[in-house]
């Protein structure tokens, strides 16, 4: 067949995905079953935080945060209802899902040999990718080495067990949301890669092995720099094949072979002017797909609306149409690679692989993802930061935020507001749900099975047997997540903010010199007490807004992420603050607000102003503002020079006296 001809037989299209989980295993089934009947052709599972985090919905910890952004799944009878009709053998399921990933495999497995399934056919992924969590989403359980070696436990598992199934997810996605420039998300993954793939080689005999580097998938982002992801996917694939060849050893070309699959960029869909949002996400999804040689086994695209809240099932149908017009009505599948000897993706290609191994270079001298874990959570920070600049100089033009603000009001999010509420009352029942489980299972079974499960962690034996004899015996999430957490420990990872004074001036002279002037009348330097409270691990808004705090001279201190509202309200009373903020993405925002407010007043702190960030719809930033909160904050105040003299004239006495 010559270049540029069509082809005798028509690609197949990937796999169309929709992320998706909220409330209840019960209602979440529906809606993938919903799902699937409208031409879906994969699940993507999205759990709730307190699940992604190894706490049971009835902790402390999960209060307010059940079934937000995700379904809760305590134990087996959940998992049993989340895929209640859905025939497990012919499914392929993605579950997001990392510190947890081990114990919800081990349910997946448990309710399909139920089904009767052949567990050698399930096929699927466990995102599995604990190095991300702590560069750039949070919900990590234990230290890093123990942690990687729970990933390994489920490739080699897997190995045995499950051929077909990928027993990781090398997730960049939210590097990339973390600020991450091309060639960092590149190495930062890549690095990730590498370090399973050495610690998985101990693991499996060496003639597995190849297969086992053939089972390893990504999982990316696709920003709105259309040629630049394009070029970066190009350039993963050739690193990927690279470093399988070179570093491994791996002569089946197949097993080379980079397979991703990606959901398009979160980060950059806008609160304002949300119907836009369309656009950039069809454009970001042409990255990922038009290249044949680099395009995505698997695509799952975000709905246009969720800079405002929770998408609602229609929202995640037109994303899903989306997909489907791009497959089926072009001639796109028809065609070779259309950008194959093209010499500006070549060049711009070469670029990347070029940064990508100079950073890669730099890790494997500071021993590796592991040991570097530190270093790269301090880069992300400052990528973004400058990325931040960027776009409140002008420099990054933002349609409908930065320029061309003005446009008439979108009749999208007209009537109820354009998002899904969950019903507070989910949280009361998947409690009662919890408890009933508790009483009605045998309990000397649980016990025992926990018990091997912490004989295997502490002697260093592949924990899934356990972990899957323990899902069958009715343990919860939370104390399979507990026997991990006495085997190995708790950890809190870095938050890439240092707390030390900064020499960055540039354009920030006006607020420094406001910032002096008002910690001068209030008798020492302004103290400003930055706080993640519940679960949520998106901490890149407070990491900026503590980063530029810092650099305006304000006395900063922010702990970082999962933090009670006790412990942070003890924060501002211990180090005298003269103003508190909160971060919050994940949908909970009323009751933990509600909570740190009542606790700051009987403290004897009402007089503290609290401002709050997060993706807040109006009616409740309402509610906010009538419980005391000083500042509201949603996507749309980008400025963060703006923030930071109000944050000023907050705590100012002499504004006040006025």
């Amino acid at each position: 067949m010559r270049e540029g001809r069509r082809m005798a037989q028509k690609d197949k299209p990937w796999l169309f995905r929709t992320y998706a989980g909220h409330s209840t295993a019960a209602k979440s089934n529906e809606l993938y079953r919903t799902n699937l009947s409208k031409g879906q052709t994969g699940l993507s599972v999205a759990f709730d935080l307190p699940t992604q985090t190894g706490y049971d919905s009835d902790h402390v910890l999960a209060r307010g945060e059940v079934g937000k952004v995700g379904v809760p799944v305590c134990h087996l009878g959940d998992m049993r209802a989340l895929f209640d009709q859905i025939p497990l053998e012919q499914m392929n399921t993605s579950m997001t899902i990392n510190a947890t990933a081990p114990w919800l495999l081990s349910l997946y497995v448990a309710v399909a040999e139920e089904q009767g399934a052949d567990v050698a056919k399930l096929q699927g992924t466990v995102q599995n990718d604990i190095i991300k969590e702590y560069l750039s989403r949070g919900t990590y359980i234990c230290p890093p080495k123990p942690s990687l070696r729970m990933i390994t436990d489920v490739a080699a598992y897997t190995a045995q067990h499950l051929p077909k199934w990928n027993p990781m997810n090398v997730c960049s996605y939210h590097l990339q949301e973390a600020g991450a420039t091309p060639e960092q998300e590149l190495a930062y993954a890549l690095a990730t890669g590498i370090a399973v793939l050495d610690d998985l080689k101990g693991k499996v005999e060496p003639a597995e092995f190849p297969a086992m580097v053939g089972r390893i998938s990504f999982f990316v982002n696709a920003g709105i720099r259309f040629v630049t992801e394009l070029c970066k996917m190009r350039a993963f694939t050739e690193l990927w094949d690279e470093i399988c060849r070179d570093r491994y050893d791996i002569a089946d070309e197949k097993y080379r072979r980079f397979r991703y699959g990606v959901q398009v960029n979160s980060l950059g869909l806008t609160e304002q002017q949300p119907e836009n949002n369309v656009y950039r996400i069809l454009i970001e999804m042409l990255a990922v797909t038009l290249s044949k040689n680099a395009r995505a086994r698997a695509v799952q695209l975000p709905a246009w609306n969720e800079a405002l809240g929770l998408p609602r099932p229609w929202d995640q149908q037109w994303s899903l149409r989306m997909q489907q017009i791009m497959a089926y009505e072009t001639d796109l599948l028809e065609y070779g690679d259309l950008f194959d000897g093209n010499p500006v993706v070549a060049a711009k290609v070469e670029d990347l692989k070029d940064g990508a191994r100079a950073e890669l270079k730099l890790l494997d001298e500071m021993g590796g993802a592991i040991a570097a874990i530190d270093y790269m959570k301090s880069r992300l920070v400052e990528s973004n930061a400058a990325r931040l600049n960027r776009v409140e100089d002008g420099e990054t033009v933002v349609v409908g935020v930065n320029r061309w603000q003005g446009g008439e009001p979108s009749p999208l999010t007209a009537g109820d507001g354009g998002i899904m509420v969950v019903d507070p009352a989910v949280e009361q029942d998947q409690v009662a749900r919890l408890n009933q489980w508790r009483q009605t299972r045998d309990s000397a079974a649980v016990e025992a099975a926990l018990s091997r499960l912490r004989a295997d962690a502490e002697a260093g034996r592949n924990i899934m047997p356990a972990s899957i004899a323990a899902a069958k015996a009715g343990a919860t999430t939370g104390e399979w997540a507990g026997i991990m957490r006495q085997v190995h420990g708790e950890y809190r990872g870095p938050t890439g903010v240092s707390p030390n004074p900064s020499n960055r001036t540039e354009g920030l002279e006006p607020i420094r010199e406001a910032v002096d002037a008002v910690s001068t009348r209030l008798g020492r330097r302004m103290k400003f007490v930055v706080g993640k409270p519940g679960l949520d691990g998106h901490s890149n808004g407070a990491e900026q807004i503590a980063f530029r705090a810092r650099d305006c001279g304000i006395d900063i201190t922010y702990d970082g992420i999962r933090l009670t509202p006790e412990q942070i309200v003890a924060a501002a009373r211990d180090q005298q603050a003269h103003v508190v903020g909160l971060s919050i993405l994940s949908g909970s925002h009323l009751p933990l607000v509600r909570d740190v407010m009542e606790r700051m007043r009987a403290a004897g702190l009402g007089h503290v102003p609290v401002i709050v960030g997060g993706i807040i719809p109006e009616e409740d930033a309402a509610q906010l503002r009538a419980m005391g909160v000083a500042r509201v904050y949603t996507p749309k105040d980008f400025e963060l020079n703006r923030i930071m003299m109000d944050l000023v004239a907050l705590v100012d006495p002499a504004a006040q006296a006025a």
